[in-house]
């Protein structure tokens, strides 16, 4: 049977334990990628990508990677301190293949990125009319009012409120010691004038 080596002490089974651990950690704290990535509102320019993210995760948002197949052009969007599940791509050259994958930004970092959806964008020719009212076309709806806040943006809501605190008490303790040093400064030249 083979003798074990013993451990430097630097690698002891405590150090160990305790960097397994947090490395375990960062991994389940980091977000799930993306699912149902989908891509709709083509036109000869532009298109939209939507997405759906698994719940009860933080996500404070999101990395979108858009490549041009048959030419150069590869274009990285990053969205953070939203919870917006869609994004539109503009800029895009017509009829042109183009992929694009969607990441999670999480507190601990980014996700896996999730599947590859290939799309082509049409041919200039292929225009709706502008007053076209087919079903792909791009509207604005309402904002659902009674939707409830997403897990990360009251984490963002939260740290927001911390920071502002802190540089209000930070104002506060910077003007009682100005004016305590005022104080101390009338103080001496009131003893040089009585004196």
């Amino acid at each position: 049977m083979a003798s074990l080596m013993p451990l430097s002490p630097y690698l002891s089974p405590t150090v160990l334990l305790l960097v397994s651990c947090d490395l375990g950690f960062v991994r389940a704290d980091r977000p799930p990628s993306p699912v149902n990535v989908t891509v709709t509102h083509l036109r000869a320019n532009s298109a939209t990508v939507s997405w759906d993210v698994p719940e009860g995760n933080i996500v404070i948002g999101y990395s979108i990677s858009q490549q041009r197949q048959n030419g150069p052009g590869q274009r990285v969007i990053r969205e953070v301190n939203t919870t917006t599940r869609a994004c539109a791509l503009w800029g895009l050259a017509e009829d042109s293949d183009y992929t694009v994958q969607v990441r999670s930004i999480g507190l601990r970092g980014e996700s896996p990125p999730g599947p590859r959806v290939h799309f082509r964008t049409l041919k200039g020719s292929d225009r709706l009319p502008s007053n076209s009212s087919s079903p792909g076309d791009i509207t604005v709806e309402g904002l659902d009012g009674e939707q409830p806040l997403q897990t990360g943006e009251v984490v963002i809501i939260v740290v927001v409120l911390l920071m502002w605190a802190e540089k209000v008490t930070i104002y506060q303790h910077h003007r009682c010691l100005s004016e305590l040093r005022l104080d101390e400064k009338w103080n001496q030249k009131r003893a040089v004038l009585t004196a």
